[in-house]
């Protein structure tokens, strides 16, 4: 058996009003995968902190080979060998792919900077990861997946002997992640220990050796991949069975409640047409950078388009700002929900209620009573656990996060609901709760329109799946036609448009 890398005995933090971490012990081995895994507000954001020299424990002492240690910053974690890449990423959008990369190692002689062996170093630290991406590039002119590569180059170009990956696939598509499981086996080969969170449990259930379950913040159990299964890390997770992850599907009518007819996009999109019909769950499939997300942004308004006309309940619709989107009953929920989705500083309430404040003024003054009511009414519909409706919602966890933004865009009583990544960055648990209530609102005659990277939810949540590539729609599937190898296959080879039967 070999001596464990690293140690946690006892770990105990607290913060005001909550105990994140209480008597947490946890053991990496070198050259292990290690899945640590629980709902969001489990306490692991809290433990990888602590382990990377952000935070410091109240109580417990970490044992790194063998010797007590205590880290007063991440740069004295680097020291020692251990790097983390976290779920909200740490970059400087004004310096270049390559200077983020070898930011704080960057090569340099007599005070000055080797730029040609940094943009070396940067294309090498890229390579491992078989990702193309000008070193030149300012990172402000990156897309979401793009900045999580650079995120996980910016490791790789230290040499680590613990990396820790926070939610390191949750902007990558399918042929990305399996770039970066290689890129973990080699560095496990090399003797690396990597402690990898995730929601994604089919993830964990393909890359790891031993999986740690947190629970309230508490050690609920350690366990060898291989003797336990999917459902019982569920159990663990969660402190019940959860059936039913993807709710029954319901029959949707055959009345469009919204038509795209040859949108087009310079460069971006081509010629898109389809219809949503109600109480239908259109999902959108394809690889990354396909034209998915350019394709709602430019329904919603977020970006103008160049040519195509959109319908809704077959009249014609000028959509050219999200407002215009919401007055034609369209309403948004995008990817990024804390740079997108929320103003993080203000509170559930003020979150909520924005986008219908104006259905409560009576006279230039809000009816708080009303605006109480219905705040609190959507609290109450979606289950959203605030300690009360003040409460800032940078505060809430990912999941609760999420439902505000869904409540956002309830509160409007829209008829087409389009979402982007709609379950991005939650737990099990809550990814159920918000499929459970993106079924209720398709049963209730909303149209859904849906973007997801995680095929699994595409498969689980759609009547109908588009699958896109190079800008085009390619695939049209109904949802018992739609497989993994289908989207796949159509996704990479662009094939000849699939009309459902």
């Amino acid at each position: 058996m070999a001596e464990p890398l690293v140690e946690m005995h006892n770990i105990t933090k607290q913060f005001p009003g909550v105990r994140a971490l209480s008597d947490v012990s946890i053991s990496l081995l070198p050259g292990e995968v290690h899945a640590l895994v629980g709902e969001n507000g489990a306490g692991k954001s809290t433990l990888i902190k602590i382990l990377s020299g952000v935070l410091r424990p109240d109580a417990g002492e970490i044992i790194w080979r063998g010797k007590k240690i205590e880290f007063s910053s991440p740069l004295e974690a680097l020291a020692c060998g251990i790097g983390a890449i976290y779920q909200e990423f740490n970059l400087v959008p004004q310096l270049t792919v390559a200077q983020n990369i070898m930011l704080g190692q960057a090569p340099h002689r007599w005070g000055a900077i080797l730029e040609d062996e940094m943009h070396r170093r940067a294309r090498v630290a890229l390579a491992q990861l078989g990702f193309e991406l000008d070193a030149h590039t300012p990172v402000s002119e990156l897309n979401v997946a793009q900045q999580q590569i650079v995120e996980i180059a910016k490791a790789l170009a230290r040499e680590l002997q613990l990396l820790i990956m926070d939610e390191p696939t949750a902007a990558l598509n399918q042929m990305e992640i399996k770039r970066l499981f290689d890129v973990i086996r080699k560095l496990k080969s090399q003797g690396v220990t990597v402690l990898y969170i995730s929601h994604r449990l089919r993830e964990i259930f393909e890359i790891a050796d031993v999986v740690t379950v947190l629970k309230d913040g508490k050690l609920v159990d350690s366990r060898p991949i291989k003797e336990v299964s999917e459902d019982a890390v569920v159990r663990m997770m969660v402190g019940r069975e959860l059936a039913n992850i993807y709710p029954p599907k319901n029959t949707a009518t055959a009345t469009p409640v919204l038509k795209v007819e040859g949108l087009s996009l310079r460069g971006v999109l081509e010629n898109i047409s389809f219809e949503l019909h109600r109480g239908e769950i259109l999902g959108i499939a394809g690889l990354e950078g396909q034209g998915q997300r350019h394709l709602v942004r430019a329904i919603v308004g977020a970006i103008p388009h160049d040519h195509g006309t959109i319908y809704r309940d077959g009249r014609p619709v000028t959509i050219d700002s999200p407002a215009d989107a919401l007055k034609a009953g369209i309403a948004f929920i995008p990817e990024d929900r804390k740079a997108k989705g929320l103003i993080l500083v203000r509170s559930v309430q003020e979150n909520i209620s924005l986008p219908s404040l104006w259905e409560r003024i009576r006279l230039l003054f809000i009816d708080e009573r009303r605006e109480r009511d219905f705040v609190g009414h959507l609290i109450e519909r979606l289950g959203i656990k605030v300690s009360r409706p003040s409460q800032i919602a940078r505060n809430l966890s990912g999941g609760n996060q999420q439902k505000v933004v869904v409540a956002k865009s309830l509160g409007v009583r829209p008829e087409v609901l389009v979402m982007a990544e709609p379950t991005r960055g939650v737990d099990v648990g809550a990814k159920s709760e918000v499929h459970h209530i993106m079924r209720d609102l398709a049963a209730q005659g909303v149209g859904i329109l849906m973007v997801s990277s995680e095929l699994p939810e595409i498969l689980g949540m759609s009547d109908r799946v588009l699958v896109m590539s190079q800008g085009r729609i390619v695939a049209e599937m109904s949802g018992d036609q739609a497989t993994e190898e289908a989207i796949i296959a159509a996704a990479t080879m662009g094939g000849v448009q699939e009309k459902a039967a």
